[in-house]
């Protein structure tokens, strides 16, 4: 059966820090058409449905705290119009950019990561753009105000497509289920109805615009396609197909190994020469240690030299003090410094008075501090202390020298000590080459044939990895312009059409009645009467609208209204994405503590999920439906994709499986709450 155009679910994985959490939509590589998620409340179970959401252009992700320390990316695995695809978005801050690759998650990438941004929907090289594309909707505008032709438009974004697609916790049961309490999001919900099943206003000028739109795009498309061509016919790039690159890795792990192998071999060969290696080593180790002695003696005599030449002239120095002493001594007056005639007798102390000067001395001591008694005194003393430093100068000096030349007749020997040593080593390194040169020679000339044959086979390699980027580039452009001209041409077909079979919007609003009436009575709905959906799409039942009716029966007419939707889409090849997710469909049937007994007690969930089956089987083959249950029936065992327990006991505890934490009772906690 070939894959219904649109969107299908194949894989979520969140990549994590240390680990990754999947849950996998597929069975024996094919894509499921009925995924039950099931397991206690708390566990995650709505996390995986808005992580798909997420992944599909989201604004938000789910933001519960084992989430934000656990994941860092979430990578959606999808089919786009039957190819598999990988969108990756990263988690933390909701980010502006999502990355598709063509692919699956396990698979090496076939294609380059291409970036697409969030935001404006309306871009041509957004997400939404590329979604729609894949659900017949590229390039639709939806007026601001719908009763006004000459309103201004904005694009459709995939997001206002996702009301079609995810119907979650918050619309069930709600009083605001058709966002009535929100002007905008209402009436843009009806259009959106319009637009999949072809029947909103203005249809021939909007296929028109879309058509002028899109064939802009395939010029600048085939533009562009034209210049690559002629860029890699200028190159010359040769056509160089997967099997070419394969035969290149190939050969390159041969050569790889051989390399490995005569290596081994050249180690091997050349073990017998490890005893002339070690005579080797220890030649060169004497050698090192030969020279260190020479250079430390060189070293030393380099410094002595300067300082016994220091002590000699410090000797000299001495020497030349002491005579100075004994000839020009300050302190011996025997001259008279008047009449320069030598004085009968040394000066003294008469009367108080110096006789010499009969100046009044201010000691009464008698002493004179240049008196021939006293300088003669001093200058012995001095004379002593210059004699004491000229004998231990002497002394050093002679301690020197000694070790000078001491130093200088055993430099000769060391030299020639060591230039025996390193001799003994060439002579040992000349005995190791000549043992192992006819040994190791054969193995570099094979090394070096190998060497150069691995450097060739790597630039095939190289050359054949750019061609076959190049090719890739191309067949890109030349898909992307193919899928733009069968767009055109489908939307040029559905103009032409539409002018003698247009279809009435009544027909179409009153066959998604029929639907939704059919649903009620097949879920057994108490006293049903009346049920019905009007020109304004709200659902009727006993002659009330939704809004009247009591907590679970709106949990019935939300289902069988967005059921109907999916279903008479799907029949009709309508421009739906193709897949529905449904979160807790049992909500006031029986799972909290808002249960409607009158309703949960009258209606069997068995014969919903029945309904669902019997339909996959038949008129809706090739769709896909994801549910979120707290505890499906049995008729739907086989189709429970992942069941989370909220026990540590038995896993999984839940989407993050890793994360637990305990209660003031002691028993686990969930990691974050659901929806009920």
């Amino acid at each position: 059966m070939q894959p219904l155009p649109g969107i299908r679910i194949r894989r979520l994985r969140l990549a994590g820090v240390s680990r990754n959490y999947e849950v996998d939509f597929t069975r024996d590589q094919r894509v499921r058409d009925l995924s039950v998620v099931a397991g206690a409340f708390s566990s995650g179970k709505t996390a995986v449905l808005e992580f798909i959401a997420y992944g599909l252009g989201g604004k938000r992700h789910p933001r519960h705290p084992e989430v934000l320390r656990k994941v860092r990316s979430c990578l959606l695995e999808v089919e786009l119009s039957g190819e598999p695809h990988v969108i990756e978005r990263p988690v933390g801050e909701p980010s502006k950019v999502a990355y598709v690759r063509r692919g699956t998650l396990d698979s090496p990438p076939l294609s380059k990561p291409e970036s697409r941004l969030i935001d404006p929907a309306g871009s041509p090289e957004s997400l939404s753009a590329l979604l729609l594309g894949h659900c017949k909707l590229e390039g639709v505008q939806l007026r601001e105000a719908p009763s006004s032709r000459e309103s201004r438009t904005d694009p459709l974004s995939f997001r206002d497509l996702m009301n079609l697609a995810f119907l979650p916790n918050e619309r069930i049961a709600s009083k605001n289920f058709l966002f009535e309490n929100e002007y905008m999001k209402k009436h843009k919900l009806k259009q959106v109805v319009d637009v999949v099943f072809g029947v909103h206003d203005d249809r021939a000028v909007e296929l028109g615009q879309r058509i002028k739109e899109l064939g802009a795009r395939l010029t600048q498309a085939r533009s562009e396609l034209a210049s690559a061509r002629a860029f890699v016919d200028e190159q010359d790039v040769p056509a160089v197909g997967s099997l070419v690159a394969e035969q290149y890795e190939g050969e390159l792990r041969e050569l790889t190994e051989e390399l490995r192998v005569l290596d081994e071999a050249a180690h091997a060969g050349t073990t017998f020469a490890g005893r002339l290696r070690r005579d080797h080593q220890q030649a060169a180790q004497l050698a090192r240690r030969a020279a260190g002695v020479v250079r430390d003696c060189e070293t030393q005599l380099a410094r002595m030299m300067p300082l016994r030449a220091q002590y000699a002239d410090d000797l000299v120095k001495l020497n030349m003090l002491a005579e100075a002493q004994l000839l020009f001594d300050p302190l011996s007056v025997m001259t008279c410094p008047a009449c320069l005639n030598r004085l009968p007798a040394p000066p003294s102390v008469e009367n108080g008075s110096c006789s010499l000067c009969s100046h009044e001395l201010p000691h009464g001591d008698g002493h004179l501090t240049l008196g021939t008694a006293d300088a003669q005194q001093v200058s012995d003393e001095r004379q002593l202390d210059v004699a004491a430093e000229i004998r231990a100068t002497k002394a050093r000096l002679k301690e020197i020298t000694a070790y000078v030349e001491g130093l200088d007749a055993s430099l000769a020997a060391l030299k020639l000590r060591a230039e025996d040593a390193a001799i003994d080593e060439e002579r040992a390194a000349a005995a190791v080459d000549e043992a192992t040169s006819p040994s190791v020679t054969p193995f570099l000339a094979a090394r070096d044939h190998l060497q150069r044959r691995r450097e060739e086979v790597l630039r095939n390699l190289q050359h054949a990895e750019n061609a076959t980027k190049l090719q890739a580039g191309l067949e890109k452009r030349a898909a992307l312009v193919k899928r733009q001209e069968a767009q055109i041409e489908r939307l040029r077909e559905e103009l032409d059409r539409l002018g003698d079979a247009a279809q009435d919007r009544d027909l179409v609003v009153g066959r998604i009645s029929g639907r939704y009436s059919e649903l009620l009575r097949q879920w057994r709905y108490p006293k049903l009467s009346q049920p019905m959906i009007d020109t304004n799409l709200v659902p009727y039942v006993r002659g009330d609208s939704y809004r009247e009716a009591s907590s679970g029966a709106r949990t019935l007419l939300a289902l069988a209204w967005q059921l109907a939707v999916f279903e008479v889409a799907v029949e009709t090849s309508a421009a739906h994405p193709g897949f529905l997710m449904i979160d807790s469909p049992q909500k006031n049937l029986g799972h909290s503590g808002t249960r409607d007994a009158v309703i949960a007690d009258a209606i069997a969930i068995d014969d919903f999920y029945r309904h669902l089956t019997d339909w996959l089987a038949e008129e809706g083959a090739g769709a896909q439906l994801i549910i979120v249950d707290n505890s499906p029936p049995t008729l739907v065992e086989d189709n429970v994709v992942v069941r989370y327990s909220r026990n540590e006991d038995q896993p999984p505890y839940g989407l993050i499986d890793d994360e637990t934490t305990v209660g003031e009772d002691g028993h686990p906690q969930p990691p974050h709450t659901d929806q009920p």
